[in-house]
């Protein structure tokens, strides 16, 4: 019984995890950049969705309905306007622009919202459970799995299966044969950050409905897309939820033997693997 209440554990921060590196991924695999912002865009997200229940009192999964198509736009509109200007050159200037608009993102939500903890109310749905084997599963990390399996399925989908797909991977070997091939870069990266801040959106919502955030609580969700993507391989959709999921086991083993060293678990096992494996579990960086 104990080990299947670790598994189910596992299986519910494993998905929220997953969320959390899956637009980290699809930004590396495509650009081959690292976003050092993408923490405090995942907060930015739950104070999005905080302002739409605030504003006109709806649940917050249907606050989604706003938050995705705002965050993709604006996610679009960054690449084009700002990223796309540090994408192909020096590594080093793109992590500095992304570590800049961190610091600003950080200070911007504090203005705004001040420290205090913030928590998106679900109702009902936040407690309710089921009974199997006699151990209660939330519904609600039920739902968190089953949207993380839903999402890395269709980016799978998009990216492997349809046009667009073929494009941004091809986008990613190459640039600059798609771009003598009449294609826009530029206009690819934007798209693919579209996507990557919608997943982000997301991935927002669910953290501020299961947990306390506030606008400094960005470099710590950074730190566990990092440690999700590093364990699960680079580039790789699957991987990522394959990284989530050891990551959340390793915590969740963490949390039986002593609370106050879950997630110094979850740090020891990413250690291991980066020693042991330096490509991640299931290396696979997006080809044409």
């Amino acid at each position: 019984m104990l080990v299947l209440e670790i598994l189910v554990q596992a299986l519910m921060l494993g998905g929220l995890y997953a969320l959390f590196a899956a637009g980290l991924a699809l930004v590396f695999g495509v650009m081959r950049t690292v976003n050092l912002a993408h923490g405090d865009f995942i907060v930015l997200a739950g104070f999005a969705s905080l302002v739409v229940t605030w504003t006109v009192p709806v649940h917050p999964f249907l606050s989604l309905l706003v938050v995705v198509p705002a965050m993709s736009s604006f996610g679009y509109l960054l690449q084009r306007g700002l990223l796309n200007r540090v994408v192909g050159r020096d590594p080093m200037a793109a992590l500095l622009v992304t570590f800049g608009m961190s610091i600003i993102l950080q200070n911007a939500l504090l203005q705004v919202f001040s420290g205090d903890t913030r928590k998106l109310q679900a109702g009902a749905i936040e407690t309710a459970s089921l009974s199997v084997g006699g151990t209660a599963i939330g519904i609600y990390p039920i739902i968190v799995a089953v949207t993380a399996l839903a999402v890395i399925g269709l980016l799978q989908l998009v990216f492997y299966r349809l046009a667009i797909g073929r494009v941004l991977r091809a986008t990613s070997d190459d640039p600059e044969t798609v771009r003598l091939m009449g294609v826009n870069h530029n206009n690819v990266y934007a798209l693919a950050s579209a996507i990557a801040f919608a997943v982000i959106a997301i991935a927002g919502v669910l953290m501020a409905v299961r947990t306390n955030f506030d606008p400094t609580l960005g470099p710590a969700r950074l730190l566990t897309a990092f440690e999700v993507v590093i364990i699960g391989g680079l580039g790789s959709f699957w991987g990522a939820l394959a990284g989530g999921l050891v990551l959340g086991l390793a915590q969740a083993l963490g949390a039986r033997i002593d609370p106050g060293v879950q997630m110094l678990a979850g740090h020891v096992v990413f250690l291991a693997v980066l020693l042991l494996r330096p490509n991640g579990l299931f290396p696979k960086v997006l080809q044409a």
